[in-house]
């Protein structure tokens, strides 16, 4: 199986970063199920990915919530992004491993 790099977090910083932090680490606190919240707006956005993007959406979801929070502590120490800490935090586990959960459910 491949995995998700640094250089694939920052193809898409622009979607981390969509969220203030504040917002994001208020959500992840609550545990909030975030997909269901947009169920609409990924649902369209996932039939516009190309090939490639489905690939690394798949691994994304194969991938152990663990190695993407290390992957995400790495973003955020490169640049110092407030988002990518909130998502590196080990305490938020449970936020990321409901939301990719829910995200698998709509593919």
């Amino acid at each position: 199986m491949e995995h998700i790099t640094y250089d694939d977090v920052v193809e898409y910083n622009h979607l981390f970063t969509l969220v203030p932090s504040f917002v994001l680490e208020k959500m992840a606190k609550k545990n909030s199920n975030l997909v269901d919240k947009f169920k609409s707006a990924i649902q369209s956005h996932i039939n516009d990915l190309t090939v490639e993007q489905r690939i690394k959406l798949n691994i994304i979801l194969d991938s152990d919530v663990s190695e993407l929070q290390d992957l995400m502590y790495n973003a955020y120490m490169r640049t110092n992004k407030k988002q990518y800490r909130i998502l590196a935090n080990p305490k938020y586990k449970q936020f990321i491993e409901l939301n990719l959960g829910e995200l698998r459910k709509i593919i």
